[in-house]
């Protein structure tokens, strides 16, 4: 650090390559910068090269309007450890893999070259995945702060793995399968509603190495920052800040919700506004399963056929990869004409503008964290079909806790004829409004904490406060040595 204060902190952000993370880490880059921080946020070449693929518009800099403002957010971008056009969807395990052993090596580069060109660099600011921020801030001086882009339970859960071990739940051949309830804060969980990685017996994969080490890694975090609600998640979040520096300051979004300044979609978005400007209010079913993970080819199928069956109109995010970067087309033959009068099935979307418009009706989703924030903004009931990590824990808050929306099977198979029974119940006028007036009050809740005077607005306040004192207090420490 620098020798003499600063008034305005400088953080280089680092988020993880995957859009779900992107995403958060840009709108909370842009918060941070409005409320007077400098920030050197650093993409990896591959996601600023799928990025401008999908917009070309974007240059070599995409917050360049950002800074028309007057804010101050710098931008590049270094390598992951692989060859920009390396399959990262097809080949997860040695992306992975590269992310844990290689990505490292790039970042310490990058930071010691923006101290070496005379930047006055107060911390460092990443993703909770990563397994190497404090180490690295230690390195340089620099104070570091852990970014959590999905809820507090997922997080109490990991951060408690020597509980679990301890009992049993977790990383033994013969786990137990009754009730966990001794983690703080954690009202009693089945182990089935884990994320799907402490429900695998073998834990020596290369993602079990990263949980394990980012979970240590982040115990020596400054403060951790997590995109969640305070009221929503009220018990977890105090039993995690009777140990913790932990600010909930959730939902991060961008200010008018559809309108985002920043380019953040991996893919070209199609439109599909005129067709659903069509349709009567709440009658069309949003379907999509997010932007990383995959559906099994049968899966997939017994949901089309499912789809077809319910007479429900839909609006459907289908991935070129969904099933297999090497199987462009799992839809059957002559499906897409079958649905014609009543669906609309796209490659990929602007998914809050979607889930914003009057004719949506529900959500079809994988329950990624940031699709269930969106959602709920938009007071849209969600149909749930998790498919690995997090979105378990998360099926559980939708479906168990805060009950705005039903599984779209409650078998460990999914059934056409299920799919197209739980289709007609969510977006059944009758059936399903209990769901949409239990969402509304989720909204309310959410609206309540976005609001400037609201807990999410004054937790970033409380921790920009907490985070300039103790900038503070280094420099004293280093004037005084």
């Amino acid at each position: 650090m620098a020798d003499e204060p600063q008034k305005k902190p400088h953080a280089i952000f680092i988020p993880y390559p995957l859009q779900g993370h992107v995403i958060p880490s840009v709108e909370l880059a842009i918060k941070l910068a409005s409320q007077g921080l400098t920030i050197t946020f650093m993409n990896t070449h591959s996601v600023h090269h799928q990025k401008a693929k999908a917009c070309p518009d974007i240059g070599i800099d995409i917050f360049s309007k950002v800074r028309e403002s007057g804010l101050d957010i710098r931008y590049m971008t270094i390598s992951d450890g692989l060859p920009v056009g390396f399959d990262r969807s097809l080949n997860h395990d040695q992306f992975m893999a590269a992310l844990l052993h290689v990505f490292s090596a790039h970042v310490e580069e990058a930071v010691a070259g923006i101290l070496a060109s005379g930047e006055k660099v107060t911390c460092l600011i990443a993703d909770t995945f990563f397994v190497w921020p404090s180490k690295i801030a230690t390195k340089f001086g620099l104070l570091y702060v852990s970014f959590w882009t999905e809820p507090a339970l997922v997080f109490s859960l990991y951060y408690h793995l020597d509980l679990l071990r301890i009992h049993s739940h977790f990383g033994c051949l013969d786990c137990r399968e009754d009730t966990i309830d001794y983690i703080p804060g954690v009202r009693a969980i089945d182990p089935k509603d884990t994320m799907s990685y402490l429900q695998e017996t073998d834990t020596t994969s290369v993602c079990h190495q990263i949980i394990f080490n980012a979970f240590q890694d982040t115990r020596n975090a400054d403060f951790i920052i997590c995109n969640t609600v305070q009221e929503l998640e009220t018990e977890t979040i105090s039993a995690l800040q009777d140990k913790l520096p932990f600010y909930a300051t959730g939902p991060i979004f961008p200010i008018g919700f559809t309108k985002r300044v920043v380019a953040t979609s991996f893919w070209s978005e199609s439109d599909c506004s005129q067709w659903l400007d069509t349709r009567p209010p709440g009658s069309v079913l949003f379907v999509s399963f997010g932007s990383y993970a995959h559906v099994t080819k049968r899966d997939l199928l017994e949901i089309a056929t499912g789809l077809s069956q319910s007479n429900v109109s839909f609006v459907w995010v289908l991935r070129s990869d969904i099933v297999s970067s090497d199987d462009n087309d799992p839809l059957k033959e002559g499906y897409e004409q079958e649905v014609s009068d009543r669906a609309m099935i796209i490659p990929w979307c602007c998914q809050p503008a979607v889930l914003a418009h009057r004719a949506i009706g529900g959500f079809l989703t994988h329950c990624g964290w940031n699709s269930i924030l969106e959602s709920i903004w938009c007071k849209v009931p969600l149909l749930c079909f998790p498919l690995y990590t997090d979105q378990f824990t998360n099926r559980k808050l939708v479906v168990d806790d805060w009950k705005i929306g039903i599984n779209l099977s409650n078998h460990k198979l999914v059934t056409s004829e299920e799919a197209a029974k739980n289709i007609k119940c969510l977006m059944n006028k009758e059936s399903g409004e209990k769901y949409r007036n239990a969402v509304q009050e989720v909204k309310t809740t959410m609206e309540n904490a976005f609001r400037s005077n609201g807990s999410s607005q004054q937790n970033l306040d409380q921790f920009i406060k907490d985070l300039k004192a103790k900038i503070q207090k280094s420099y004293a420490a280093v004037s005084a040595q």
